[in-house]
């Protein structure tokens, strides 16, 4: 299989936007446009993964996340990394990642990532630990904020621990 790995372009939209409603996935070609905008403004850069010339993820590079202790201490933010379900397991995301900490290695020593709590993003978890990624710290967020001792909170997407990892320049 030949992955290949390049920056987001217009072309692009439309075919990532059907991929992931062809498996139900809220992606919409609106949440692409926004990327390609802020990725023209120098605020973010957008990955797109190929393998054999067919569409198979991203993964995005958010120079100034919004996650309070990233964004003070000037870490880039690797953000919503996705491979399509039927072709995972496959280097794809290894490939993404390569790249994603190759361009973040051009600006920064540190690069930090968050990934969601429920069982599916357990594949993620166990990447990202794999690949030297350790969590800051600071303990679960939701939506940037965190939960005090004996708090309830949703258990949903929004729910975060985040992880940094130190890349050699």
């Amino acid at each position: 299989m030949q992955i290949t790995i390049r920056l987001l372009q217009t072309e692009d939209i439309e075919l990532i936007a059907a991929a992931f409603d062809a498996i139900g996935w809220n992606k919409p070609a609106a949440q692409f446009e926004s990327y390609l905008a802020q990725q023209t403004q120098g605020r973010r850069v957008v990955l797109v993964a190929f393998a054999d010339g067919v569409f198979s993820g991203y993964l995005n590079i958010v120079w100034e996340p919004e996650y309070p202790p990233f964004r003070e201490a000037g870490i880039p933010e690797l953000q919503d990394f996705n491979v399509l379900p039927h072709l995972r397991r496959q280097g794809i995301g290894s490939s993404l990642m390569d790249e994603a900490e190759r361009v973040v290695g051009d600006r920064s020593n540190l690069v930090g990532i968050g990934v969601g709590m429920t069982s599916d993003y357990g594949a993620a978890q166990r990447l990202y630990v794999r690949r030297g990624y350790i969590p800051d710290g600071r303990g679960i967020v939701y939506r940037n904020h965190y939960p005090a001792y004996g708090d309830i909170v949703r258990v949903d997407d929004d729910l975060v621990l985040h992880f940094t990892r130190r890349l050699h320049r």
